[in-house]
This record gives C-alpha cells, sequence and structure tokens, in this order.
C-alpha cells in the first residue's frame, strides 16, 4: 500500500478571518490553536482524536488539557460517533486544492497524449481557468454572522448553538449589523453582552427602526469614590473621580481597580 502523504505543506490561513476570530483569545490559546490547524492540515484535514490534540500540543497536565479542549470546542467541529475533530475551513480548502490540481493533471495528461500523437501540430489544449470557490458557499450563515461582527466576545461555539436555535431563518449579515450597532453603544467592553447571551435573549427583536437599544452602565466605584469612564487605553480601562484622581482596571485579567494619581 502506497504510504499516505500530505499533499500540499503549504497552511491555507487566512490572516483576516483568523485575526478576528482570535482576537479574544490568550497568546497560549492562540499557539494551542495554530498547533491543532498545522496538526490537521499535515494529516490532510481527516479526523483527529482528541488524545492526539493533547500529544501535538505537548500536555502534561489536566490545566493544559483544559484549555486545549476549549479551542477544540470552539474552532473545530465534534464527530459524536467516534468522538473526533474536523475544521470545516479547512476541509474546505483542502478539497478545492485536491481538486483544482486533479483536474490539472488530467489536462496536463491530455496535452502530453495530444503531443505525442501529432507532434508537428501546434494546436495546444488551452490552459484550464479555475475560479476560487465564492466565499458565500465556504461559509456557513453562522460564519457569514460571526465574520461581520465587529466585536466578538465570548465563546463562538455557544454563539453557534444559540444561533442554530433562534436565527437559522434570519439573514446573518443583517443580523451582525443589530449587534454591531448595539455594541457601538456600550463605552466599556467588560459591560458588553456576550454573543451568545444577546442572542439567546433575542434582543435583536427589540431593536426599533434599526436603533440601537440604549444600555444603563452600572456605576463603578472605589472604595466609596464614584468614578467616571474615560477610556480604553491599551489592556486597560481608566476612570477619573470628581477630583481629578485617575484610576485604572486591567481589561481581562479580573483584579480590582487600581490608583494611579
Amino acid at each position: 500500500m502506497e504510504k499516505e502523504i500530505n499533499k500540499f505543506h503549504a497552511l491555507q490561513l487566512f490572516t483576516d478571518t483568523f485575526s478576528a476570530e482570535t482576537v479574544h483569545l490568550t497568546n497560549e490559546a492562540v499557539g494551542i490553536y495554530i498547533r491543532l490547524l498545522c496538526f490537521s492540515w499535515t494529516k490532510n484535514t481527516k479526523p483527529f482524536k482528541t488524545e492526539s490534540a493533547y500529544r501535538i500540543c505537548q500536555c502534561t497536565n489536566v490545566n493544559c488539557n483544559r484549555k486545549v479542549d476549549k479551542v477544540l470546542e470552539e474552532f473545530f467541529i465534534e464527530n459524536v460517533e467516534d468522538s473526533s475533530w474536523t475544521h470545516k475551513r479547512l476541509t474546505h480548502e483542502h478539497q478545492y486544492l485536491t481538486n483544482k490540481y486533479r483536474v490539472k493533471a488530467e489536462a496536463g495528461r491530455k496535452g502530453g497524449l495530444a503531443k505525442s500523437n501529432n507532434a508537428t501540430s501546434k494546436t495546444l489544449p488551452l490552459p484550464l481557468s479555475l475560479n476560487p470557490i465564492p466565499k458565500s458557499i465556504l461559509e456557513s450563515p453562522f460564519d457569514q454572522f460571526w465574520n461581520t461582527l465587529k466585536t466578538k466576545k465570548g465563546s463562538k461555539f455557544l454563539a453557534s448553538k444559540k444561533f442554530k436555535v433562534h436565527c437559522s431563518d434570519l439573514d446573518p449579515v443583517e443580523l451582525a449589523e443589530k449587534f454591531n450597532r448595539y455594541s457601538a453603544t456600550v463605552k466599556d467592553i467588560e459591560f458588553l453582552a456576550h454573543v451568545s447571551t444577546w442572542i439567546n435573549q433575542k434582543r435583536f427583536e427589540d431593536e426599533e427602526n434599526n436603533q440601537s437599544l440604549k444600555t444603563i452602565e452600572p456605576e463603578i466605584f472605589y472604595e466609596d469614590i464614584k468614578l467616571k469612564f474615560t477610556g480604553q487605553f491599551g489592556e486597560h480601562m481608566e476612570y477619573t473621580d470628581n477630583d481629578g484622581g485617575k484610576y485604572k482596571k486591567h481589561k481581562w485579567n479580573g483584579e480590582p481597580i487600581q490608583k494611579v494619581a
């Protein structure tokens, strides 16, 4: 039996989509995701087991296993029958390239036969022009929704499950624009609803005349001192009090507000 090898050494990584889908991940989670993408591509996008994912990510403890599980649940599709994983976009791209080069190889073979049968003929087969698969075909309705979002908060996996329940008959791009209008009204991303929560609560049905809902943001205090939100700078949100004092809070690490000056 002929040994199977990877047909395409270059991983088809769409940087714009990848950056948008992983903006909420830690650097460690991004590294895990890239490892799993490369692993899937080298295996010709065939299904792989969770244990293989742990091994490729060099996990040696339960904490590492859990981080891998989260990435798998959010970005990969599970086959419940045998608990294996595949990546939808990579599978599409691998099949597209396979078909493309199969057609080119067949065209080359026929061209070679034509030359051998008529060495003096100047008539050669015209080169085959292959148009790329339209993005609308590769993307599911949820992918179209998710990729149109300007701010992605929360789990993509949970959002996809809620989308299937509540939004399967809605226009995904129009739905995403409603969330974009809502998110534009929330100054502090900490108080922005997760996409899955927004869908599950059907907040898209509350929007009137395509205008965003007005969100009442909770008041912020530091030791009984009321603070005013002033903006986001790098990884921190900044606040001031009535006396000009400045405060900051990290967006993700969960630490309490700290006084700066």
